[in-house]
């Protein structure tokens, strides 16, 4: 079986580095605010125990290797606004599936684009994937705009696939091949 270390990766403005139980102030102040969470099929958290228990889950998909999940904070400060994971890995098929947030206060200037770009690399140069996989709500406009920009394709259209938030929502497939990545690569 493949294994999936997380290295720290650096981009101009970024560090992706593993979690740490340091980290449980910042991620819970991310994944607390109803603007982040609005299109996940989970509630904001009310507690810090979450973010706790999430860290306790990364620290051991790292002792596993199993997951690659990234903190993803400024490197001029060194503050956490968010993550980047690679997650779901189906070995013989060379695939994951790809998971995000960026903290509220810091959307709009690139950084999921920096973060998952960096992520992105990583998996295809480093771990060897061909194929990375992500769905998101058809409304969520801005993450759309985030994936078309890195390369990633519309797959297919799911209605009412997760219950979120007390309703139905849809679910857009996107598909991010390595040959759609080299060649977006060739073009910058």
């Amino acid at each position: 079986m493949s294994t999936y270390a997380t290295p720290v990766l650096t981009t101009e403005r970024l560090v992706l580095r593993p979690l740490t139980q340091h980290d449980a102030p910042a991620l819970f102040t991310v994944f607390a605010d109803p603007a982040v969470v609005r299109y996940w099929s989970a509630e904001p958290w009310t507690d810090i125990s979450f973010a706790e228990t999430a860290i306790a889950r990364a620290l051991e998909s790292y002792r596993d290797e199993t997951d690659i999940r990234f903190a993803v904070e400024l490197a001029d400060s060194g503050e956490l606004v968010g993550t980047v994971n690679l997650h779901h890995f189906f070995n013989q098929n060379r695939r994951c599936e790809l998971g995000y947030a960026i903290a509220s206060a810091h959307w709009g200037h690139g950084y999921a684009t920096e973060a998952i770009g960096a992520a992105l690399e990583h998996g295809f140069s480093a771990v060897d994937l061909n194929r990375i996989e992500a769905d998101i709500d058809p409304r969520n406009a801005a993450s759309a705009v985030v994936l078309e920009k890195l390369g990633f394709r519309k797959e297919g259209f799911m209605p009412q696939r997760w219950l979120v938030h007390g309703e139905y929502a849809d679910t857009v497939f996107y598909g991010l091949l390595r040959s759609y990545w080299d060649e977006r690569k060739r073009k910058i």
